[in-house]
């Protein structure tokens, strides 16, 4: 097992660990009681986790150390709502959960957004720990302590930040995964090595086939060093006031695709098509090198991710979702891009993010 350390500078009782290893799940609940003590959990989780891991880890619910409940909701990005949202906590107080229950998020991205909001408003706020089942989640979303819920203006535009006293991410849940959500946490992984690490970068050029068969190796170091370089990042900058802005890389036209598409986009693909015109957009701004764009994007294809806004992004909605997008200051889109690969533009004193004038954002977009 590997134990990575998160030291939340600016509010160190939010510091926590990241377990990665091999059959964590089954040593679960003498984990979580032991970063995370509570009398009571809350296991919210989704109808495809739920009947693959949920049901297991309450099994020890008649243990006088483990009293555990389910609590599941339907599967699906479409479903990371407001509504959703009540529902879990009305469920919650029905079942007269207190401030010291804690809530165990059981699942994917969309699991931990969802369960780590209802954790960060329930009662004003109650402990949780993070079980991210899903590669996209293992080295991202549960990482950072970022929670929310998607509205019909934009994705996560509702939600608040609230660290996990531990995530533990078992490596053997990935072995259930379907190749095109391998790709999508790939997508993820792609934008840590272009945004911090150019020998990374080469090791998923270099070991694409491993990966895409889910070698063990190659995807122990994949989670192992995406978590490695986002952990750092977050660290540093609890609530993205600086440089936590770099992990927004192809997220800005990413999101707006998301939003454009009603969510019919999966997130992980919304993000590499973010990054192949974002790539594109920092060459025409003079930013990045030459061929950075065109190694992005092959990287990207070789992965089987797409490249291009699908039919349903139309122009005009993309830039009226970015104007919404949480990076814009008063009204002007910004963006988060690479100089090279492994190397970000920005500095503490400039800011991290540029501004792009719409009408080169525009072209960027409408190129094939």
């Amino acid at each position: 097992m590997v134990k990575i350390h998160v030291p939340i500078t600016e509010h160190r009782d939010a510091s926590y660990d990241i377990l990665i290893g091999r059959g964590l799940l089954a040593d679960l609940h003498a984990l979580v009681a032991a970063a995370c003590a509570a009398p009571r959990y809350a296991v919210i989780t989704d109808s495809h986790v739920g009947p693959l891991y949920g049901h297991a880890a309450v099994a020890r619910r008649h243990d006088a150390t483990w009293h555990a409940e389910l609590f599941e909701f339907p599967a699906g990005e479409w479903n990371k709502t407001r509504e959703t949202w009540a529902t879990l906590s009305d469920r919650m107080l029905a079942a007269q959960l207190g401030r010291d229950s804690a809530v165990i998020a059981l699942g994917g991205g969309v699991v931990g957004d969802v369960a780590g909001f209802v954790a960060a408003t329930y009662l004003r706020g109650v402990s949780y720990v993070q079980v991210p089942t899903s590669l996209l989640a293992m080295i991202d979303s549960s990482i950072g302590g970022k929670t929310g819920v998607d509205v019909p203006a934009g994705k996560n535009l509702l939600g608040a930040f609230h660290q996990p006293r531990l995530v533990v991410a078992d490596l053997d849940t990935l072995g259930t995964l379907a190749p095109v959500q391998i790709a999508a946490g790939m997508s993820e992984a792609i934008k840590h090595a272009v945004i911090g690490d150019a020998d990374y970068f080469a090791f998923l050029e270099r070991e694409q086939t491993a990966i895409a068969a889910k070698d063990p190796h190659a995807l122990t170091w994949v989670v192992q060093r995406s978590v490695e370089i986002k952990a750092a990042v977050v660290a540093a900058d609890e609530r993205e006031a600086g440089r936590r802005a770099l992990l927004n890389f192809g997220h800005t036209v990413g999101h707006a695709i998301e939003a454009s598409a009603r969510f019919a986009v999966p997130h992980g693909e919304a993000v590499a098509i973010g990054m192949t015109y974002e790539a594109r957009l920092a060459e025409a701004l003079g930013i990045a090198e030459r061929g950075t764009a065109d190694r992005v994007r092959a990287l990207i294809e070789r992965y089987g991710l797409p490249l291009e806004r699908p039919e349903t992004a139309a122009l005009d909605d993309l830039i009226a979702a970015m104007q919404l997008d949480k990076k814009a200051r008063a009204g002007t889109v910004r963006f988060a891009l690479p100089r090279a690969i492994g190397v970000m533009h920005g500095s503490e004193q400039d800011g991290w993010t540029v501004a792009a004038p719409e009408r080169l954002v525009r072209e960027v977009l409408a190129t094939p």
